[in-house]
């Protein structure tokens, strides 16, 4: 019948989430502790010194969102106040967002249409399915984007956080975080071995060193030597030396009497459906055996569990089914009993962390997804390499010709060259030990002596002690160093999760392997970036793995071989040198000194609480016509009774004017008694309308007993436009030729005395490039020199600010500098036409007006449009 069919549906909750984040920036920001805004600020892309990339810290701006804001709930619930606009998602506008291959979905969910009200019972039910005993969240980043550092980050916010609030129960004590295998288990080092200095705060990262504990049990014997109930504990560990084993048959009775250190476990979650109706444990098939290490993580306390390559987890029924309940792996069986023996224990697992290179298992889109940031989009923003894929026919049975076409093309394009001081490398993949051995390695050796390149640039990992020494190991992981002499790595089964080299530039695969998912696997591993400028990773496959590579990217990535092909921009390296002599500049840098001094109290001080605004603070309403809603119909009624207020007595107001003017509590005592109202009226006005306490009576007695002077002075000083570089005699910048003025070009021969400090101008819009022809041919002017192109540190010319959002300095570089004909100068910034309004730009450019009056010149910003409309500085 039609009420048992079951929908398909893939709703990507996840982008309206971030829509709901981008558009309430203020209102989220405002309900976080200030601890976490300072820990956001300095891993933000705004602060130029940031270690984060981007989708790092959007994947971290979203965990913290679902602790903070959301409390840690479970997903199903966030789904459910954001559809019915409830809780903290009160007063959200309508979700409208056109995203690729997904449409508008829900768009008029405002009207209660009712076929939207069952789509959305359909998807509740889709991630409710899902159901834990602790928040489960995904976080779905391609590889490369650096999983393991975004890991790391937040288990630290977690521990500040946990540290700072120790009562608080959203945040984690301690970290377990599980690897799928042993290759995965060598990369999570990097969790310990990180520089924790590039994403916390300066002053807690002495905290961090002194209080935490690792645990890395990388072999099958490692004992957990945890303290009981204590913090701070990371444990990294592969899947399999924790994970609960099935207990399939009878132990005969010698088992059993000398089994008395090993311990059994019902399986509590499996069974939980059954308990209340027979009032105990069923005794099943499924008991479980537990070891020393998951005994040892029952006994602490708050427990954060991050998975990596986390669809690992979900189990081979999932993509079938997911309707249905899904299929339990052995790890989320693990994962359930530590959460069910924790809170037997009267403490949790506070949320379970899922860190995954694709939002899909076969073609479903995961439901609790919450960020998702894909290969396409990594290409395109520069965070991996390009790729060039070339796919031979009638190939797979022929290993030296596909040998020898995948290394003369990979020479042919890296020879004598380094990348970060490091050798490029190409990995052949082979099937099996005995292929690489005997087909492999002998043409490799051949088609390099035919190009006259030592064979002693090979290198051979197959995991077999016979033929890989520790030599070979110790190569294989020092591949990435200025050091290694290796170019051409021969593998087998390498090519999965885990193995990171950035020096990989070139992958190749003829045979087709046992498993499909290897060919994406083994070409996205010479995808890693390296230096600032994009390189291209390239690509051998026989016609047969082309195919395959083709259904694998549909079913991760829902992009074709072409696409992948394609993505990336058009832009090319370019290479920008100076040209002398060097331009040099005089500016007026303002110094500003304020120093708080005290003052001496001559007088009682009145707080004339009858002048105090409170008509703002109370809350209002009236009954309106459904005629005329701008009518009232009733006079107004004060409903501020309804507010949360705080009830303070002389003791905790007297501590909380203490805390923020930084004064002793028996002076403020003092204070207060002796003022107009005394300390009683005071206590009784703060506890009507608590906003005067902070709105009011701090601010008044903070100018009763202080004032400030300031001292401001000017240093003149002389800039240059561009520095030396520090490497090499030039800067390398990717650009669009299109957008490229170059001084080699006839088209601006004539202006060769009028601009050029650089040899090539690299702009980024169409309307910076409008506008320096503009500026060419104003006569009034005598000097024009674009330097918005070299924002990080190689110029001079730079502008600090503070960012009103973050309320951190910034800098901020400029496009351009004129100088006019009279010996002035006018500082110019080109602004899209729906940035000109922006708080961030406004702040830039109070600033920049600041140090142009200072030196006598002027600053004006140039709307995109009127640049592209030949409007200059007249």
């Amino acid at each position: 019948m039609a009420k048992n069919k079951k929908q398909n549906i893939d709703f990507p909750f996840y982008i309206y989430l971030n829509l709901f984040l981008q558009q309430e920036t203020k209102k989220i920001r405002a309900s976080y502790n200030p601890l976490t805004k300072k820990f956001l600020d300095f891993n933000s892309p705004t602060n130029t010194t940031a270690y984060l990339r981007k989708p790092q810290f959007e994947a971290l701006e979203m965990y913290v969102f679902l602790k903070e804001f959301c409390n840690n709930k479970y997903l199903y619930d966030i789904f459910q106040d954001w559809f019915k606009k409830q809780n903290q998602f009160e007063g959200r506008l309508s979700a409208n967002v056109d995203t690729k291959g997904q449409g508008k979905l829900f768009n008029p969910l405002e009207d209660n249409n009712v076929e939207d009200l069952k789509t959305f019972e359909e998807v509740f039910k889709q991630i409710k399915s899902f159901e834990q005993v602790y928040p489960n969240y995904i976080f779905a980043l391609t590889m490369g984007l650096g999983k393991t550092v975004l890991m790391a980050t937040s288990i630290f916010y977690e521990f500040l956080l946990s540290n700072k609030y120790p009562k608080d129960e959203r945040y984690c004590h301690n970290a377990l975080v599980f690897a799928p295998d042993k290759t995965v288990l060598q990369s999570l080092k990097e969790i310990e071995t990180f520089d924790k200095s590039q994403v916390i705060p300066p002053e807690y990262v002495n905290w961090l060193d002194t209080n935490l504990k690792f645990h890395f049990l990388d072999e099958t014997g490692d004992a957990l030597n945890t303290i009981e109930n204590s913090k701070y504990n990371i444990i990294i560990s592969n899947t399999q030396k924790i994970i609960l084993k099935k207990q399939h048959k009878s132990k005969t009775p010698s088992q059993a009497l000398f089994a008395d250190t090993g311990k059994v476990y019902k399986a509590k979650s499996l069974n939980k459906d059954f308990e209340d109706l027979y009032g105990f444990e069923i005794d099943t098939d499924i008991d479980l055996i537990t070891n020393q290490r998951f005994a040892k993580l029952t006994r602490l306390k708050q427990l954060g569990i991050y998975v990596d390559e986390a669809h690992h987890v979900f189990g081979n029924a999932l993509a079938a089914d997911f309707g249905l309940k899904n299929t339990a792996t052995s790890l989320r069986v693990t994962i359930n009993e530590l959460a069910e023996n924790l809170k037997e224990a009267g403490t949790s697992v506070v949320g379970c962390y899922n860190y995954t290179g694709t939002p899909y298992v076969g073609s479903r889109l995961l439901p609790e997804v919450v960020y998702s940031y894909g290969l396409q989009d990594a290409i395109t923003n520069k965070y991996l390499k390009k790729v060039d894929i070339q796919g031979f026919e009638n190939i797979k049975d022929k290993t030296i010709p596909f040998v020898r076409l995948a290394i003369t093309e990979f020479w042919k394009k890296n020879k004598d060259k380094k990348f970060e001081n490091l050798l490029p490398k190409l990995a052949f993949f082979a099937s099996s030990i005995d292929e690489l051995q005997n087909e492999l390695k002998p043409a490799v050796e051949q088609v390099l002596s035919e190009l006259n390149i030592s064979t002693s640039k090979i290198l051979v990992n197959v995991g077999d002690s016979s033929i890989t020494t520790n030599d070979d190991l110790r190569e294989f992981k020092n591949l990435d160093t200025p050091a290694s002499e290796k170019q051409f790595i021969l593998l087998v089964n390498k090519g999965k999760e885990g193995w990171n080299c950035r020096s990989l530039f070139g992958v190749a695969l003829h045979r087709e392997p046992k498993s499909k998912i290897f060919v994406l696997q083994a070409t996205m591993r010479c995808l890693r970036s390296i230096n600032p400028i994009q390189q291209t990773g390239q690509v051998f496959l026989s016609d047969e793995n082309i195919k395959i590579l083709d259904a694998e990217l549909q079913e991760n990535f829902k992009m074709s071989v072409d696409d992948l092909k394609n993505t990336g921009d058009n832009k090319e390296q370019i290479e920008v040198r100076l040209v002398p002599p060097p331009v040099k500049i005089k500016f007026k840098k303002i110094r500003k000194l304020h120093q708080l001094k005290d003052k001496v109290m001559t007088s009682v001080i009145d707080f004339e609480f009858e002048k105090a605004d409170i008509e703002k603070y109370k809350i209002v309403g009236a009954a309106r016509s459904i005629i005329d809603i701008s009518k009232k119909i009733t006079a107004d009624k004060d409903y501020s009774s309804y507010k949360d207020k705080r009830d303070f007595s002389a003791f905790t107001l007297i501590a909380e004017i203490s805390r923020y003017l930084n004064i002793k509590p028996l002076r403020i005592k003092m204070i207060l008694e002796e003022t107009k109202q005394g300390t009683e009226e005071i206590v009784k006005q703060i506890n009507e309308y608590n906003e005067l306490l902070y709105d009011w009576i701090i601010p008044r007695l903070f100018n009763e007993l202080f004032e400030i002077e300031s001292f401001e002075k000017l240093d003149e000083i002389e800039i240059e436009l561009v520095k030396v570089p520090k490497e090499g005699d030039c800067y390398r910048i990717n650009a669009n030729k299109t957008l490229l003025a170059s001084l080699s070009n006839p088209k601006f021969a004539e202006f060769k005395e009028k601009s050029f400090h650089l040899d090539h101008y690299c702009f980024d819009s169409k309307p910076e490039n409008a506008l320096f022809w503009t500026l060419l041919h104003d006569q009034t002017i005598d000097k024009v020199w674009f330097t918005g192109m070299l924002t990080h540190g190689q110029s001079d010319f730079v502008i600090n600010y503070i960012d009103p959002v973050s309320h951190t300095v910034r800098n901020y570089y400029p496009d351009f500098l004129v100088k006019l004909n009279d010996g002035t100068y006018t500082i110019i910034e080109v602004k899209g036409d729906n940035m000109v309004d922006d708080e961030v730009v406004k702040a830039k450019a109070a600033y920049a007006s600041q140090l142009a009056v200072a030196s006598n010149m002027t600053y004006k910003m140039i709307k995109g449009s009127d640049a592209n409309n030949g409007v200059g500085i007249q």
